[in-house]
């Protein structure tokens, strides 16, 4: 498994995030999708597909029927539950609920990790990241592509970037404009989506479910509160890392219990490190001890629960 070292976390540029369809196309496409029967629809034009895998309204909307029958195998949860977890990252990502206009995302934030990218912050790598995931992002977008032999090299050829890797880190010889223009192109790519959701799940959410099963935890809230640790502050590694706050966290074969033990562990480090700007990271971690408070561990019919535990203003 690649591990991937923490990003260093602050409000985002968002100026460039553009609504991806008017709403005359968004209303015309609805009112075919109402006349057509299941998902002919998004069968009918995948590019269409993963905006319009169900109604507007749905949270199973956010995604393709691809990616929502992958994560219900890998993970067992479902496209509400995944649709709620991504809004409490990316309230502390982004300072946003509106997780899935950052699938284009793209910035070097000055934290020597080179750029950041999409809806989990891959790096393309540097002084303070040494074992980025960009590299596995880039060339998994090559493999959905269809490439016989996929290749980090093959998918900025596809994309039209110069760059190359240079032992673990992922050069890129073009401008900023010019590399995060090409990569804000592919926000609407089917082929970019479902290779940032394969790449995610390798890098952070396999290891979160599995520690989760291990202990045999299998909510919402629980795997979402390791998916989060994991991205922040790295899934396996030193004491900060997923790893290291599951070690501290006692060895309770309650739910409750153990992670009362493990959102205490976690925020006495969440805002050390670079992890968060503070008081974000404990805001953060308040997210997830607030929904288990508050008993909403599934993240089913949550809506007005995890609006209001993302009602704190970023710093």
């Amino acid at each position: 498994m690649q591990t991937k070292q923490p990003v260093s976390v602050r409000k985002r540029v968002k100026s460039c995030m553009n609504a991806a369809l008017s709403v005359g196309l968004a209303s015309a496409l609805l009112l075919t999708s109402v006349l057509l029967p299941g998902n002919a629809l998004a069968d009918s034009n995948p590019a269409q597909g993963e905006a319009y895998a169900a109604p507007a309204n749905s949270h199973d909307s956010n995604f393709s029927p691809a990616t929502l029958q992958f994560l219900k195998s890998k993970t067992g949860l479902d496209g509400e539950q995944w649709d709620n977890i991504m809004k409490l990252v990316n309230k502390a990502e982004q300072d946003s609920l509106k997780w899935t206009e950052y699938y284009g995302y793209c910035e070097d934030i000055d934290d020597d990790r080179g750029y950041t990218i999409g809806i989990f912050g891959a790096t393309t790598g540097g002084p303070n990241d040494t074992g980025p995931d960009g590299p596995a992002l880039f060339k998994e977008y090559d493999a959905v592509k269809g490439a016989a032999n996929p290749s980090v090299q093959g998918a900025l050829a596809r994309i039209g970037v110069n760059g190359a890797m240079k032992g673990s880190i992922l050069k890129i010889n073009d401008s900023e404009k010019v590399f995060c223009g090409k990569i804000k192109g592919l926000e609407n790519d089917p082929a970019w989506r479902e290779a940032m959701w394969h790449t995610f799940y390798n890098v952070y959410i396999k290891y979160s479910v599995e520690q989760a099963r291990k202990r045999g935890f299998n909510s919402a809230l629980t795997i979402g509160s390791f998916v989060d640790t994991a991205l922040n502050q790295g899934a396996e590694g030193d004491s900060g890392s997923l790893e290291g706050i599951l070690a501290k966290s006692g060895s309770s074969t309650d739910e409750k219990t153990f992670m009362t033990n493990f959102y205490a562990k976690r925020t006495l480090v969440v805002d050390t490190n670079e992890y968060n700007q503070p008081p974000n990271g404990k805001n953060r971690v308040k997210q997830w001890s607030s929904l288990l408070n508050m008993g909403e561990t599934d993240l089913k019919d949550a809506d007005a629960a995890v609006k209001k535990v993302t009602g704190w203003t970023m710093k």
